[in-house]
């Protein structure tokens, strides 16, 4: 009798708190909140629990795009 094999899943993209977001790009939040208001800063949402988030995803994206500037 052989033991049905699971399927792996894809990791899932993790959010990245604002403040350690922050600590990534290497900019305050005075210069996020002004980007955002510009239209330059990355995607953020805010969680039920009223935290503001980054997608692992988008703030890599992101980063690649400052490097590329």
């Amino acid at each position: 009798m052989s033991t049905p094999t699971r399927r792996r899943r894809a990791p899932k993209d993790e959010l990245i708190p604002l403040s350690d977001a922050l600590v990534e790009i290497g900019i305050s939040r005075a210069t996020w909140y002004r980007w955002r208001n510009h239209g330059y800063a990355p995607e953020a949402k805010r969680t039920p629990s009223g935290r503001v988030c980054v997608r692992r995803s988008v703030l890599d994206a992101f980063k690649e795009e400052l490097d590329a500037a």
